[in-house]
Parts: structure tokens; sequence; C-alpha cells
């Protein structure tokens, strides 16, 4: 991705790797999740990829091809997507809104080229095309509950923790943390990102991260890994429609609901705060000296301090004290053991 002309603003501390392009802060990453809360701040997320499907067929194509229900969708409403291995395992996460003339597409940094790719070997002769318009497009990041309005900017805006469609909840439904988490994707025309913005506060990547983890969010490519299934992080409640048409990995998101349960249960972790670092992504979450799971994101919140999510084995006993890097962990569960 080009750099973001925001990394211009005072303050403001560039990424590594995929986050590279944006601000992980602008100089005080609590106070910026103050303002997030407070809805008073915006989030620079031009690092994410935007693909957009244009053609007659697109929704019902896209209908057939992920695990959503899609056929119908009014112009500017927003849906979440998966698109699944042929063994059920999540591959790609789809942020969908339709203008009415194209379905605009968000995922992750990094993954559009490879989606792209995926979607354009699957169109044989329907009328649909498909794009990637990241070069031209960029993402915002705002608390916002209500869908774009005709004459505002295309907005996704995400369904989280609420139950979309025909679906199913494998974690709490009321009193869920995040019931609060109000959060929509801006598409702005990536020049005009400046103005977009105007005199809004900004807030960096990190403190929409420890805003997600607070709210038990799930994220493609860190509560996943080649094997994870949509059950095992609660993402069938916002992504999933349980009784819609075959599409690929649909025998699997069957089997584990109506048979069996997920060999994985996600967690939401309390970090003991008197060190200074936090453990990494990937590290081993243990019970004693023997490993149960890994850490799938981890972030500083400004009420919680240390805050972690993390996949561990479904047999892990429920009130066990977890240890990360020699760091311990209060567990509480997402996903019912």
């Amino acid at each position: 991705m080009p750099r973001s002309p925001l990394l211009d603003r005072p303050g403001a501390v560039a990424g590594d790797g995929l986050s590279a392009s944006v601000a992980v802060h602008y100089g005080d990453p609590m106070r910026e999740q103050r303002l997030l809360e407070e809805g008073l701040a915006v989030v620079d997320l031009s690092h994410r990829d935007v693909l957009t499907v244009t053609g007659a067929d697109r929704l019902s194509w896209l209908h057939s091809l992920t695990t959503q229900a899609l056929t119908g969708l009014a112009p500017r409403e927003s849906r979440e997507a998966l698109i699944l291995t042929p063994k059920g395992h999540v591959e790609h996460s789809l942020h969908l809104v339709d203008d009415g003339e194209r379905t605009w597409v968000t995922t992750e940094p990094g993954a559009g080229a490879a989606l792209l790719a995926w979607l354009d070997r699957m169109r044989f002769m329907l009328r649909v095309e498909v794009a990637d318009v990241s070069a031209e497009w960029a993402v915002l990041g705002e608390p916002h509950d209500a869908e774009s309005a005709p004459g505002e900017p295309i907005a996704w805006r995400d369904p989280w923790p609420g139950l979309v469609g025909d679906s199913a909840a494998y974690g709490p439904v009321e009193g869920h943390p995040g019931a609060d988490r109000a959060w929509r994707e801006v598409l702005v025309p990536r020049a005009t990102l400046p103005a977009a913005v105007g005199d809004r506060p900004l807030a960096g990547v990190w403190a929409e991260e420890a805003l997600r983890i607070a709210a038990w969010r799930p994220r493609l490519g860190h509560e996943t890994d080649h094997r994870t299934l949509v059950h095992e992080v609660d993402w069938l409640r916002t992504a999933v429609h349980l009784h819609k048409g075959c599409y690929r990995g649909q025998e699997t998101v069957a089997r584990v609901h109506n048979l069996g349960r997920p060999p994985r249960r996600l967690v939401f972790l309390h970090l003991d705060g008197s060190g200074h670092v936090l453990p990494p992504r990937g590290a081993e979450v243990r019970v004693g000296d023997r490993a149960v799971g890994f850490l799938t994101s981890v972030g500083r919140h400004h009420t919680d301090g240390p805050i972690a999510l993390a996949l561990i084995k479904r047999s892990t006993d429920p009130e066990a004290e977890l240890v990360v890097d020699g760091t311990s962990a209060a567990q509480t569960v997402i996903v019912a053991p």
C-alpha cells in the first residue's frame, strides 16, 4: 500500500509489516482509545484492501460462493461473509456493502490479491467483473451505528455481535461486551483522505485493536489459522447463514453445528499487568507445563490494562489460570466448552 498522507500528522508513528503504511498511534494510544469510545476520533485503515464486484449477477454469484445470504441485499445494506476451504476452514473474510450498481468489499491488509485471484477463477460465464481498487480507494474506521444514507460515502457497518439472519451464537447473547461497539468502515477516494478526516482527532490502529479485542471480535489472520472453524471463534453469529444454498465448506459447518463441538474455543484474557512488555501474538498458552493453545491478539486497554484473545483446546478447564510467556492470565470463556 502507498504511504498514507495521514502519517504526516503530528505525533504519527508508523507500524511495521502490513501496517507500515498507517499510524499505530499518534503519541497517546490511551487517549486515542477514549476518543474512539466517545465517537470523536477516526482511524486510518487505508492499508486494508478494497475490491469491487460489478455486473448483473454479482449478488447471486457472491451468495453462491460465500457463507452469507446475499440475494436481495438492499443498497447501502451491510453484510459480513466468509469464504471457506473445501474442508470448512476459514480462508477469506469479506466486509460487503452494495450501492445498487456495484458491491464493495474490504478485506485484510495484503489479502486482496489472493481474494481477487480466487474470485476471478470462479466467474465462469456469469455477468460479473472483479477489480482491485485499493490504489484508488481507502478505508477510514469510525464509531457509527447507522447505515450510510444516500448522498453520504459508502460505508460498511459492522454487525458484531448481533445475530444476522438464520444463524447461531456460540458465546453469550445477552450482556455481550461488544454490544455497545458501533463501528463502520467508510470508503473514500484515496486522494481525499486528509479532507475526509478534516479536523477530527486521529486514533491509531493500536487503539482500534484494543477496543476490538475488548469486544471479543474475531479477525482474519489473527483469530484464524489454517484449520480454524467458524464455530471456534463465534463467527457464525454475523457471517454464516445456516440454511442457505450450497457453498464450499458448508458440510463441515452443518456437521459441527448439528452433531459435534468445535475442537478449540476462543477465550478472552486479562493479562498480569505488572510487566512492561506484552507477550507476542502466537505465544503459547499453557496450563502448568502443558501447552493448550496460542495467543491470537494482544493489546493495552485504557481501563482494563493488558488484554488478549487466545484459541485453546476445548477440553481446557474454564476455571484454570492460564500462563502466557511466564505471564499469568485470567480467562473469560467466549465460546462455551
